[in-house]
């Protein structure tokens, strides 16, 4: 599947192996629906790791009623006095269902100790709760992934400079993002934390380097796919229904005097 060792995979060898993998997503989300089952998926990782577009290569091809993508704003007033966790839960998955976190309740243990929203006492606490929490959640019968996107130095420069010269990805640069790049080493020690706290048996985080966001990709959603039990549900052969002609009568008369939007292309 690979061109050479550390190279850049070519497109057409990632299109063709991305279309095998999204459709087991699709024989994966019918198991879910068929079996009620119910998914979290976190995903984590430097600014510019890769994030969103491998969750866009995830959901690109299924249902949006079965692959729910939960990406919350910051926090208002009100939500910073709940719980850190009680503003993600009520998002949790129900029976046949997929969430996806763009980011998760582990937020508190990178850009908001890192940039000192909370105290070290806080930050502490949650490093401390988070296994004892996930357990609870996974006693539940809820399965809970924990993906980490490894992104270097270097690349997420490059990525960076990348967004501030593409007007269609400028609003990915935010005041935060740039101050991440600035603080590199002091989300090293975060991350380095919160991987040894929180890394337990019952959830242990999975390391994808992100480098090469195509390779990532693949490798990232053939992960997935390895850790989800699902089997193939075979399916009755879909056959459309003889079209009714009771009624028949030119339709498009209805349309006459309708604005209809100018045809550009």
């Amino acid at each position: 599947m690979a061109d050479e060792p550390g190279a850049r995979m070519k497109r057409k060898v990632y299109e063709k192996e991305l279309e095998k993998l999204q459709v087991e997503l699709c024989h994966l989300q019918e198991w879910v629906k068929a079996n009620q089952a119910r998914v979290i998926i976190l995903f984590e990782g430097r600014d510019a790791a890769g994030k969103g577009g491998t969750i866009k290569a995830i959901t690109e091809k299924v249902s949006p009623r079965v692959f729910r993508v939960v990406a919350l704003p910051a926090p208002s007033d009100r939500e910073k006095t709940q719980m850190f966790i009680q503003r993600y839960m009520q998002h949790f998955p129900a029976a046949g269902e997929i969430v996806i976190f763009d980011r998760s309740w582990y937020n508190r243990a990178g850009v908001e100790y890192v940039m000192g929203f909370v105290t070290p006492p806080e930050h502490k606490r949650f490093l401390e709760l988070c296994p004892v929490m996930e357990q609870h959640i996974i006693e539940t019968g809820i399965i809970l992934i924990k993906l980490w996107l490894e992104v270097g130095m270097e690349e997420q420069e490059r990525r960076f400079r990348a967004r501030i010269d593409d007007p269609l990805r400028q609003w990915k640069l935010s005041p935060m993002d740039t101050e991440s790049y600035r603080r590199w080493y002091d989300y090293s020690r975060a991350r380095d934390l919160m991987l040894k706290a929180t890394s337990s048996k019952h959830a242990p985080w999975h390391i994808i380097r992100s480098d090469d966001k195509r390779r990532a990709r693949l490798n990232c959603i053939s992960h997935i796919l390895d850790l989800i039990p699902y089997k193939r549900i075979r399916r009755n052969k879909v056959k459309l229904p003889k079209r009714s002609t009771k009624g028949h009568y030119n339709d498009q008369t209805g349309l006459r005097g309708m604005t209809f939007v100018a045809e550009r292309y």
